[in-house]
């Protein structure tokens, strides 16, 4: 292994204490309002959550628990959620409408697509918050213009497509296209529906982590009585990670509160570095970012994301693509009676990491960082499926790395 997983951890003491947050819940109230509204969409149904129970035995914990939101709307990824979820929000606000009061029958409705007109919704995206966004668009009548950096894989800019987007690869690394997609809110009127936040342009950001919590409380529906002891978040910009984080916050309370662990590549560890510095300021990575975990490659952490991570994240770490294909193998080889499941390099980053703490003794004292024991049940959301089909291949038939032209 040419490079080494790291981990830095947050105690009490390291906590955000700054009474100034962004002002966005996304607490048991918000999740399932945004669940009532996806539950009208066309194609809803509650994503399988895998018991690994034979694995869990294995590896020495109580229990294992994957989301499996491949199964997603088709989609093969989670994007659909905040994609739809802001959509909405941003069209009752266009009918001067609460987003309660709003079903997809009204959405839909001639009376609303007269009062409202065509609206062109403009995003950057490595490939699964983009299909979201044009799938949503499609269904509800609407335009999308999708850029993606340089580098995504041709098989994600077809499935965009496919849905009737204006879609194109950019020669410029992932934040260069979220700014050259604000550049074209400003200059040809569209609505930007980024899935990161930033100082002056965090409503609608928070309006699709609101979106995301949807998964967490069909989670936490599915495991009953069970109550997870720790949960592993991936972070990009830390959007989808806060916006989780910040739910189960709000459902366990703080007595209760499941360690939560944040999981970035090593060359796109942007939450990572602004975790162990600690300085009160975002840190950025910049420069191409190659990376088979192509989800994850941001270099500017969500302001609103990493407002909450500060406050109830445990730990922060940041693995190798090593670690990430170890974690769709595994999940891709399930022993005993287990559940497959298929996941993509991003899905599986969290999951790998987790495997490689309980298997390798070379991170025993990472393990014990963790907090991590025989009593111990560990909760994980696969992101995403097999998104780029040829890599998958690549990376659990052949134990081939893909370059960073095939991220």
């Amino acid at each position: 292994m040419n490079e080494s997983m790291k981990l830095v951890h947050f105690s009490d003491k390291d906590r955000n204490t700054n009474e100034k947050t962004s002002g966005v819940s996304f607490g048991v109230k918000e999740a399932k309002q945004a669940i009532r509204y996806h539950e009208a969409f066309p194609g809803y149904s509650q994503t399988p959550l895998a018991d690994l129970s034979t694995l869990a035995k294995e590896v020495g914990v109580d229990g294992i628990y994957v989301k499996d939101e491949s199964y997603r709307f088709g989609l093969n990824a989670f994007k659909g959620l905040g994609g739809s979820y802001c959509i909405g929000r941003y069209i009752a606000n266009q009918l001067g409408i609460d987003i309660s009061e709003l079903s997809y029958e009204k959405i839909t409705s001639e009376e609303s697509k007269k009062k409202i007109g065509e609206l062109t919704f403009v995003t950057a995206t490595d490939g699964n918050h983009g299909r979201g966004i044009a799938w949503t668009a499609h269904i509800l009548g609407q335009k999308a213009v999708v850029f993606m950096p340089k580098g995504s894989a041709q098989e994600r800019l077809q499935n965009i497509r496919a849905l009737g987007a204006d879609a194109s690869i950019t020669e410029l690394n992932y934040d260069q296209t979220v700014a050259y997609a604000a550049e074209c809110e400003k200059k040809y009127g569209w609505v930007l529906v980024q899935d990161t936040a930033w100082d002056g342009y965090e409503t609608i950001p928070g309006w699709i982590m609101q979106g995301y919590t949807t998964m967490a409380y069909e989670a936490v529906r599915q495991l009953g009585e069970v109550k997870p002891t720790h949960i592993f978040l991936q972070a990009g910009v830390g959007a989808m990670s806060g916006a989780l984080t910040g739910f189960f916050a709000d459902y366990y309370g703080k007595e209760d509160m499941p360690v939560i662990t944040i999981v970035e590549p090593t060359k796109a560890d942007c939450i990572y570095r602004t975790a162990e510095a600690n300085d009160g300021t975002l840190h950025i990575v910049e420069g191409n970012m190659n990376t088979i975990m192509a989800g994850l490659a941001c270099g500017v952490p969500c302001t609103i994301g990493w407002d909450v991570l500060s406050r109830y994240a445990s730990n922060f770490a940041a693995i190798p693509d090593c670690i990430a294909a170890e974690g769709m193998r595994i999940l891709g080889n399930p022993l005993g009676t287990d559940t497959r499941v298929i996941s993509g390099e991003s899905g599986a980053s969290t999951f790998g990491f987790a495997m490689e703490v309980l298997r390798n003794p070379s991170y025993e004292d990472f393990k014990k960082q963790l907090k991590i024991d025989s009593n111990s049940r560990l909760l994980f959301f696969s992101t995403e499926g097999d998104t780029n089909r040829e890599n998958y291949r690549n990376i659990v038939w052949d134990g081939k790395y893909p370059s960073h032209t095939e991220r």
